[in-house]
């Protein structure tokens, strides 16, 4: 006889286990008519908590009410946590084995979700996810108490500068250092036969003060090495 997953909170159907990995569902019926605190509560697909309150400390406390164990009850009367066993979430009871190279595995649940005696339970993935969400929150919290701005500790991708600008055209004298001392050789753009003398010697005098430039950067080089 096979084993069948009894109801979790907010359902209205029976999981079924994927027979390839028991601890992915493959379809539930979430209850539309429910509570929000009580469809995010109960267990599902990953889903981003779109947050009531505009103030983040706000924020934190009605994201922590979905991270609190489950409780159980007997005529009302809340006691004890219902799902407090090993490889189940402690919010909705979803049976989930994490693989230790996971990067959105939970660290050890709190009965207090930031404080308290840890748990043998876990976090389903639904719920790890939110777990993260609200750890990105403090970290704001803690960001915007110091005075600081949480956006700029996000990582940016550093482009170079020469990538920024246009194609090169022109060259400073500055430039033409720079890459000359790193071994480049430049040389000014050829004319046509219509060229003058004057222009010629031009020409050559930049050439002249270029490669007089190189030699002097290889004998300070030299020099150092010995």
């Amino acid at each position: 006889m096979a084993y069948q997953q009894p109801n979790l909170i907010g359902t209205n159907v029976s999981i079924t286990p994927n027979s390839s990995n028991p601890s992915q569902l493959n379809s539930f019926s979430m209850n539309k008519f429910l509570p929000k605190l009580q469809q995010f509560r109960a267990g599902g697909n990953i889903t981003e908590y779109k947050y009531d309150a505009i103030k983040p400390k706000k924020q934190l406390k009605e994201i922590k009410k979905i991270l609190l164990p489950e409780k159980k009850s007997f005529l009302k009367l809340k006691y004890g946590h219902k799902f407090n066993f090993k490889d189940v979430c402690i919010v909705c009871g979803t049976h989930h084995v994490w693989e230790a190279g996971d990067f959105l595995r939970p660290p050890i649940p709190l009965d207090k979700v930031t404080k308290g005696r840890p748990m043998r339970g876990t976090y389903c993935p639904k719920h790890a996810a939110i777990h993260k969400q609200m750890e990105m929150l403090q970290q704001q919290i803690l960001a915007d108490e110091h005075g600081l701005d949480f956006k700029a500790f996000i990582p940016k991708l550093k482009t170079p500068q020469l990538m920024k600008k246009t194609p090169l055209v022109t060259l400073s004298k500055e430039d033409v250092a720079s890459l000359t001392s790193t071994g480049w050789l430049i040389k000014p753009p050829t004319l046509a036969d219509s060229e003058t003398t004057m222009a010629e010697i031009v020409r050559l005098v930049v050439e002249i003060g270029l490669s007089t430039e190189r030699l002097n950067y290889l004998l300070s080089s030299n020099n150092k090495e010995e």
